[in-house]
């Protein structure tokens, strides 16, 4: 039992282990992987990104010229940046905030 209380003493003077996540944000890590990005307006629709994709998350239509990648299957692996031909698709650094 005084075990028990030296705890509580201990831990009720302390600062919280977390942060105040609405108050404190963290700042993105260096080289973190957040979201992909696409520029329509120079992309020319060749289909390489949907062909690399490991999970078949994108998928691109020549004929309407339509692009369009499913956010749930989306690792966020980053090869179909690497292999644009057009460097339309690209890795956004800053964390998007989901409404």
């Amino acid at each position: 039992m005084v075990n028990l209380l030296k705890l509580i003493f201990k831990n009720l003077f302390r600062r919280p282990a977390t942060r105040l996540y609405p108050f404190v944000k963290r700042e993105p890590f260096k080289g973190g992987r957040f979201s992909l990005d696409m520029d329509p307006a120079i992309c020319i629709y060749c289909g390489i990104c949907q062909r690399r994709c490991p999970t078949d998350a994108i998928v691109v239509t020549r004929e309407p010229k339509t692009w369009t990648m499913d956010p749930y299957r989306c690792i966020i692996c980053g090869y179909c940046a690497e292999v644009c031909p057009k460097k339309c698709i690209y890795m956004r650094n800053t964390s998007v905030e989901v409404k």
